[in-house]
C-alpha cells in the first residue's frame, strides 16, 4: 500500500489551477528540455503535456514554457525564468504546508484502514 501524502492544488483567481501534475511537468521539462521526453518520463501522453503547457502559459502574465520548432539548430523546450520561479514557489508552499500540518496529518493517517 502506498503511504498517505499531502498534495496541493492551487485554484488561481482566473479560474485555472496549478498543482502536482503541472509542477511535475515543469520539473521534467527543466530536466529534459523536451516535451516528448518529459511526457514519457511522467508516463503522460504528448497531447496531454501540450495541453498542460498551454494552460500554464495562458494562466500567467508571461509564458512558463517556451518551445522552439526544429530546424537547422533543432527544436527544444525551455522553462522560462518565470516558470522556474513558479515551480520554486509551489515547492515552497508544499514544504510549508507539509511542515505546518505534519502532526494533524499523522493523526488522520492513524485512522486509515490498511
Amino acid at each position: 500500500m502506498k503511504p498517505a501524502r499531502l498534495s496541493l492544488r492551487i485554484d488561481l483567481p482566473n479560474g485555472t489551477r496549478f498543482g502536482p501534475g503541472k509542477a511535475a511537468l515543469l520539473k521534467a521539462l527543466q530536466e529534459t528540455g523536451s516535451i516528448r521526453a518529459a511526457a514519457s518520463q511522467l508516463e503522460m501522453s504528448y497531447p496531454r503535456a501540450l495541453k498542460l503547457i498551454e494552460q500554464m502559459n495562458e494562466s500567467f502574465a508571461n509564458p512558463l514554457v517556451e518551445t522552439q520548432h526544429g530546424g537547422a539548430e533543432g527544436g527544444g523546450t525551455r522553462v522560462t525564468e518565470l516558470g522556474a520561479s513558479v515551480f520554486a514557489l509551489y515547492e515552497e508552499i508544499c514544504a510549508a504546508s507539509d511542515a505546518a500540518s505534519a502532526d494533524t496529518f499523522q493523526a488522520l493517517v492513524k485512522h486509515i484502514r490498511d
